[in-house]
């Protein structure tokens, strides 16, 4: 019980008021269906409730902003998907439908931070991407010995022994990708 009123009290109230306006009683300010689309994007949970009558159309709402982005150029629904989404009201599967939907909506929700998260791992074993490190820090070594000052406060703490040490086999990494670039060139 307590975790439904600490939802209910993430919720945002939208009113819909007769002359279409929409009012966000948290803010206490008059928005757009735009609006109400950013908050979705953003992961902010809201009701939108018919001001007069009190009965929630947030889903009559939540429709609205998909018309909406469709009409806009940002089709993102197939037409044969549409046809066949007309094709299931009155079907006798019509109740089965929105849960379908929801649990095909949360598999690919998850394959796609399941394919982010592997794209990232991949990313930090590509040998492109280690040699941009490298590079970077080939970079930030330059940067310190050749500006005054240049040092961050970190590396002002270690030695001279360890940067002249790490400036060394930076030198020498860079020497090595230089043969490598020549080489490539040939």
């Amino acid at each position: 019980m307590a975790d439904a009123d600490a939802k209910s009290d993430d919720t945002v109230i939208i009113k819909k008021y007769a002359n279409r306006r929409l009012y966000n009683t948290r803010s206490s300010s008059y928005i757009t269906l735009d609006h109400l689309a950013k908050m979705t994007r953003e992961g902010i949970d809201y009701k939108v409730l018919d001001a007069k009558s009190g009965n929630d159309i947030t889903h009559q709402i939540l429709t609205q902003i998909i018309l909406d982005e469709e009409a806009n150029g940002e089709q993102m629904l197939p037409v044969n998907f549409l046809r066949d989404l007309i094709r299931m009201y009155g079907n006798s599967m019509q109740s089965l439908i929105p849960h379908y939907l929801e649990a095909s909506m949360e598999n690919f929700r998850a394959n796609q931070s399941k394919l982010a998260k592997a794209f990232e791992d991949n990313l930090g074993n590509n040998p492109l991407a280690r040699l941009a490190d490298q590079n970077m820090a080939m970079f930030k070594a330059a940067a310190a010995a050749f500006m005054p000052g240049g040092e961050s406060s970190s590396s002002r703490g270690s030695s001279d022994a360890s940067q002249g040490g790490d400036l060394d086999a930076l030198r020498q990494q860079m020497e090595a990708m230089q043969k490598r670039l020549d080489a490539l060139d040939k």
